[in-house]
């Protein structure tokens, strides 16, 4: 629902017999199609560490108050590192970054499946985070330059599906890899050996789905500001004030200031989002593992089926905007999510947490591309690069408190208290947007339509 149409929108109105949503997905610009590929390396990396570096620390006696800890670090470096970031990939390039961060996160995820030592595991984990968040800075501009209004919910409808429905495949293979490993190596598959080669298999996947990047094409804007110097800029704004009144209200609104209010309202939520999701989602894994006594295998399995039904489901997104506003469905999925969370923590058998985490991971996955998109069309073009920085932030923030948070509760409290607290935060974030942006549900949808 987009308040401030752009000039391409605008052009995009072609006659629907002209265009259609899957000629428009299918056809994708090259750059897009490297993000993409990129996007499934990394899916199949977190899926990867998400399922075996939190057991790994556990298998060397960690309990979940560290582990809770551990799992915030890559978050914390995410949060020191994503303004110098992105400040850098406005000097250098954006793709230079993400080569580096491409070489650089594989190096430290291995590095943390090596060290044992309290200190060195959370140094590891907050360098794998500082340098991992280029792709995390730079993604969702990228892909929002490079489509269309018409094509953007289902590009990224289809970057969470390769995100977290092809890259929860992952799981599968973090839970093959440690049992494959016993087998070879006459351990057990949760002894510290076993699942050292899963995480040694995640940070592969990373540097491997990189190197495609290489072939990435810096978009014309990025370069065209680059080149120009600040003398340039000043000669050139001088010579738009001495074309008349329209050339300089053209200027002002270049120069037009950040709009403050907008992003609180827009982040905030959001950071109680990801410090509920952090509290349940980043140690979900370990819940399992403590409450069920799985191994790497069945874990693998049953995470598997739940990242890869979710993302496929990710791919409805558009079906439910074109029912329903982007915000109705955003903050309906975030109340009916929250009694879930509960349901999870407090289930008596292993049967009755799998369907209510399924079903958790369905709806997590939908709102995924749908939010972004409803974030993005909120501010003009040229805030939506410092619109996501920010958002990077609020992600950090959120997933540093939320996963201190839950395992300090788990250590300190009990299992299910996690939840709880994530459920708290979920109902909370929904109704700020509500509050914030629920006038947007009485007005027509003619600039979507």
């Amino acid at each position: 629902m987009s308040l401030v149409p752009s000039e391409s929108t605008i052009q995009d109105r072609e006659p629907p017999q002209k265009r259609t949503l899957v000629s428009s997905v299918l056809h994708l610009p090259r750059n897009v199609s490297l993000l993409l590929t990129f996007t499934t390396g990394k899916g199949f990396q977190l899926s990867l560490s998400a399922l075996t570096l939190n057991y790994y620390v556990h298998s060397l006696g960690y309990q979940p108050d560290f582990i809770g800890v551990f799992s915030a670090m890559p978050a914390i470096g995410a949060l020191i590192s994503a303004v110098p970031v992105g400040l850098l990939a406005d000097r250098l390039g954006r793709k230079p970054v993400l080569l580096l961060s491409a070489l650089l996160t594989p190096l430290f995820l291995a590095a943390c499946a090596l060290v044992t030592s309290p200190f060195l595991l959370l140094f590891c984990a907050c360098m794998q985070g500082v340098v991992s968040t280029a792709y995390w800075v730079t993604n969702l501009p990228l892909l929002t330059e490079s489509t269309t209004e018409r094509q953007r919910v289902g590009v990224f409808a289809l970057n969470s599906f390769l995100l977290l429905g092809v890259g929860s495949l992952g799981s599968l293979l973090g839970g093959a890899i440690p049992e494959l490993m016993s087998s070879i190596l006459h351990v057990s598959a949760a002894s510290t050996m076993a699942l050292r080669y899963g995480v040694f298999a995640a940070a592969l996947f990373t540097f491997v789905f990189g190197l495609p990047l290489w072939f990435l094409q810096e978009p014309k804007r990025t370069a065209a500001n680059s080149a120009i110097d600040k003398t340039t800029q000043k000669v050139l704004e001088e010579s738009v004030r001495n074309s008349g009144p329209l050339a300089e209200a053209v200027l002002q609104e270049k120069h037009e200031r950040l709009p403050v209010a907008l992003f609180v309202k827009l982040l905030l939520p959001d950071l109680l989002f990801t410090m509920g999701e952090g509290a349940v989602v980043a140690l979900m894994q370990l819940f399992f593992i403590l409450r069920f006594n799985l191994l790497p295998g069945p874990l693998g399995i049953i995470f598997t089926i739940s990242g890869l039904a979710g993302g496929v489901f990710s791919l409805t997104a558009p079906l439910f905007v074109k029912r329903w506003s982007k915000l109705r469905v955003v903050t309906t999925v975030q109340y009916l999510t929250a009694p879930l969370m509960i349901l999870i923590g407090f289930a008596p058998t292993l049967p009755l947490a799998i369907a209510g985490e399924y079903t958790r991971s369905f709806m997590r996955t939908l709102i995924e591309p749908i939010y972004a998109a409803f974030a993005m069309e909120q501010v003009t073009d040229r805030h939506r690069s410092t619109l996501s920085g920010f958002y990077s932030i609020t992600w950090s923030v959120g997933f540093s408190i939320g996963p201190a948070v839950g395992g300090w509760l788990q250590s300190n409290v009990s299992l299910p208290t996690s939840f709880i607290f994530g459920a708290i935060c979920l109902t909370v974030s929904a109704s700020l947007l509500l509050l914030f942006f629920g006038t947007q549900l009485k007005r027509p949808r003619s600039i979507e339509s």
